[in-house]
């Protein structure tokens, strides 16, 4: 299998060489992204391919469920190095429709340390547990979830002093949230951007 990959590997550099010759050139000389993308890792929803980006132009961070959580000294160095040194203009948290890790927050089954790693999610539940009870399709109820999740998270990159600072020094950045669609393959935008520090 692993030579499979190899052999497509192979096949795929020299389709990319044969369509612009200059292209690894141009990959190994600079990386200037616009986008950093905070997704899930889930092997259905690559960040290139869904926004029809090539290499080099999208900057991509993702774990479980697509978490911010300012804990997280991983998801904080991505989100250092993209605001400050890559400069990139817009972040965007992408959750997707169906998502495992939401499903298995609030499933009430353990699973050992990944119980720790969703417990935001759990807080994102109860916070809105009223609505969420009153949706009577749980698919319904588990994607309204990824939706509430997605929108937690742009506050948790929004509030971060990193891009606090950014705003501060007038960078221009905006923090998006977005959902995936595995059954049409569109995103959905939430229409929770922000484009500068929240008042008081």
């Amino acid at each position: 299998m692993l030579n499979d990959l190899k052999a497509n590997n192979r096949a795929w550099a020299d389709r990319m060489v044969a369509k612009d010759p200059d292209f690894f050139k141009r990959l190994e000389n600079q990386q200037s992204p616009q986008y950093l993308w905070i997704g899930c890792s889930d092997s259905r929803v690559p960040a290139n391919e869904i926004v029809d980006l090539a290499p080099g132009e999208v900057f991509v961070h993702r774990n479980v469920a697509n978490l911010a959580p300012p804990q997280d000294a991983n998801y904080l160095s991505v989100l250092q190095f993209a605001v400050d040194v890559l400069k990139v203009r817009h972040v965007i948290v992408v959750g997707h429709y169906g998502c495992g890790g939401i499903k298995a927050a609030v499933d009430g089954q353990r699973r050992g340390l990944i119980d720790h790693w969703l417990h935001p999610i759990r807080e994102v539940a109860e916070e809105h547990r009223a609505e969420l009870a009153a949706i009577a399709d749980p698919h319904k109820r588990g994607d309204r979830l990824c939706e509430l999740n997605v929108m937690r998270q742009v506050r948790n990159v929004a509030s971060d002093v990193f891009v606090m600072d950014a705003w501060a020094r007038g960078q221009q950045l905006s923090v998006h949230g977005w959902v995936y669609s595995l059954a049409t393959g569109l995103v959905n935008d939430l229409d929770v951007t922000v484009r500068a520090p929240r008042a008081p």
